[in-house]
């Protein structure tokens, strides 16, 4: 939260300081100040040049500027300063990245299979067997739909690490 306030009365600061300048500037007789569309306030231009812009000079009126965040222009000149070949892998290295992925999808697939086993086993068709802890019907009732939406979770779970697997070059 602080933060937040930090950078508004950051940018605050900065659209003062701004209009001040303007404002300064306009009243040491340079130039009118002008507003000209796409909200651009500037006392740069002559009378002509303002007029063929469509801008409006601004006497009295109230302004309120607000500066944009800063961009940093130093990440994209690094960006585009790495070559493709920068990027290549060893075509050994990549195999051995593959294989490992290939044998940790595996294993996965395995306990998740072995669990959703599990899983079904003790939903029985719908009719698990009750627990001691149970004696409410709607306990019972609450685990049985739980271990429904277990097992359809184990299916989807499954179902994404075949696709995965099927990704993964052999």
């Amino acid at each position: 939260m602080k933060s937040c306030n930090v950078a508004r009365i950051g940018c605050w600061l900065v659209a003062i300081s701004a209009l001040c300048s303007a404002v300064a500037a306009h009243a040491q007789g340079d130039s009118p100040l002008y507003r000209c569309p796409g909200d651009l306030y500037t006392n740069s231009l002559s009378a002509k040049e303002a007029h063929d812009k469509g801008c409006r000079t601004l006497e009295g009126s109230p302004i309120t500027i607000i500066a944009p965040p800063k961009r940093s222009g130093a990440a994209a000149p690094a960006a585009a300063s790495k070559q493709p070949s920068d990027n290549r892998i060893d075509p050994s290295v990549q195999k051995a990245r593959d294989s490992d992925a290939r044998r940790i999808l595996e294993t996965e697939l395995r306990r998740d299979e072995e669990r959703l086993a599990e899983l079904r086993k003790e939903y029985n068709a719908g009719e698990p067997e009750r627990r001691g802890d149970e004696r409410n019907y709607q306990k019972y009732l609450d685990r049985t739909a739980e271990l429904k939406a277990s097992i359809a979770r184990k299916e989807s779970d499954i179902a994404a690490i075949k696709r995965e697997l099927a990704k993964v070059a052999p």
